[in-house]
């Protein structure tokens, strides 16, 4: 069996994200602060990611009060508490064939999830992506939910939120 470990190249990673509301969506990036990818004879087994909450950035805002407000706003504790849990970590549990099963940690609550990722090497370089769909209720960001909170009308903040993971790791 051979076990190859690969460093994420924080520069060359990035997850996009997408936030729905009645009236919209909102999209950005956040920062992929480090982790590792664990291959066993070609294959994913495992690995862990650490998302840097503080980076949190929002792409579709382009008023410069508007967009600090509202990153201001994801940094609180209505959603991210960035100051209080500066990272968020996703733990690779199992894989079978493109499925992969893990454990993500935001504001210090685990739950799992699962995804498909697609993972390519080449030479000592490896990139991977994925898309995960992820219900913030269950990390106690409950602002303007449906589940929560009734009468919301166009104020309403869907709950589910989705990140695009690219990252580019380099072989240990």
């Amino acid at each position: 069996m051979e076990k190859q470990n690969f460093e994420i190249v924080s520069a060359q990673s990035n997850v996009n994200w997408v936030g729905r509301k009645v009236t919209g969506a909102h999209n950005g990036n956040i920062a992929v602060k480090a982790g590792s990818l664990i291959l066993t004879d070609g294959k994913l087994t495992g690995g862990k990611f650490i998302i840097d909450t503080t980076s949190i950035k929002i792409l579709d805002l382009t008023d410069p009060a508007t967009n600090a407000q509202f990153a201001g706003h994801l940094a609180s504790d209505d959603f991210f508490a960035s100051e209080k849990f500066p990272e968020a970590t996703l733990e690779i549990t199992s894989v079978s064939g493109s499925h992969v099963e893990g454990n993500l940690t935001i504001k210090g609550i685990t739950h799992p999830v699962h995804f498909d990722a697609t993972v390519n090497v080449k030479g000592d370089q490896l990139t991977a992506t994925s898309k995960l769909v992820i219900d913030r209720t269950k990390y106690e960001m409950k602002f303007r939910s449906g589940n929560f909170f009734q009468n919301l009308g166009d104020t309403l903040i869907y709950n589910d939120f989705e990140l695009d993971i690219s990252v580019t790791a380099k072989e240990a």
